[in-house]
């Protein structure tokens, strides 16, 4: 789930689908909404000489997408060989146990809800299916069990719904928290400055070659909306639908009900900190 707000001075990304880096390629899933934005990123992963591959994010139940994923991953000559899960958003998951069933494969991710498998995932844990390294990064805050997976050998990560192509994302109160979405993207900004991560491989929108200056630009966001949410309940907008009113009132309505999930979590945060 994201939200899909437009953002002045937002780095641009490039192209939507297909080949992103040696190793990344984008299937995208017929699922476009204001949610969404042009639909959920499903990514195949794999080592250049590689006849095994990784999916990222299966996406909805669609059985037409869920195919072409494997047709895609074969025409390349690979077969796939694990499943993994950025979150449990049904957007990204919902097609992870027909698609573990399709390729006989398990599934893994953090939430043990979300497995099929004696294998999670965790801090510390690195994929190697077919000589491919992927290094689990916990980026909690949009949701709890929130992923991404740096992937060293292309200087890029995949973010799920933590960074996106294209607009903010929804910090999903009361699972996800912004504490903790903050903490994830200074832990991100961290792996472009002393990791040299360039590239981010979204859950939705396009590929972003500027890693750092998208970071940046998402704190740089966050606080921009968070002295905006204060300065409104010192106005005396008190409640989530009174705050969303005044702060996001220049933002189509249709997106209101996700920033209401986000104001949630920005008054929590403030009363939290005192700030209230």
């Amino acid at each position: 789930m994201t939200y899909a707000e437009s953002l002045p001075g937002q780095p641009r990304g490039g192209a939507i689908g297909g080949a992103a880096t040696a190793r990344a390629v984008c299937v995208l899933a017929p699922n476009p909404s204001a949610m969404t934005l042009e639909g959920t990123n499903t990514w195949i992963v794999a080592e250049p000489d590689s006849d095994l591959a990784v999916v990222i994010d299966p996406g909805p139940l669609d059985e037409s997408h869920l195919s072409v994923v494997i047709a895609t991953a074969e025409h390349a000559g690979r077969r796939v060989a694990l499943t993994l899960l950025t979150h449990g958003h049904p957007d990204h998951a919902e097609g992870a146990a027909r698609f573990a069933e399709l390729t006989r494969t398990k599934v893994r991710a953090l939430d043990p809800a979300l497995r099929l498998g004696d294998e999670g995932l965790a801090e510390g844990d690195v994929v190697t299916t077919g000589g491919l390294e992927l290094r689990i990064v916990p980026t909690p805050g949009h949701t709890a069990d929130s992923l991404s997976f740096h992937l060293p050998a292309d200087a890029a990560v995949l973010t799920g719904d933590t960074v996106l192509g294209r607009g903010t994302t929804v910090v999903a109160h009361p699972d996800g928290r912004l504490g903790d979405y903050l903490d994830s993207l200074r832990r991100l900004r961290s792996l472009a400055v002393d990791d040299g991560v360039g590239t981010v491989l979204p859950g939705h929108g396009p590929v972003l070659e500027d890693a750092r200056g998208a970071i940046e630009f998402y704190l740089a966001h966050r606080a921009n909306r968070l002295a905006q949410v204060e300065t409104a309940v010192e106005a005396g907008h008190r409640t989530p639908d009174e705050v969303v009113a005044h702060v996001y009132a220049d933002v189509d309505r249709s997106l209101w009900p996700a920033a209401h999930l986000s104001v949630r979590a920005q008054l929590d945060y403030l009363r939290e900190h005192g700030l209230i």
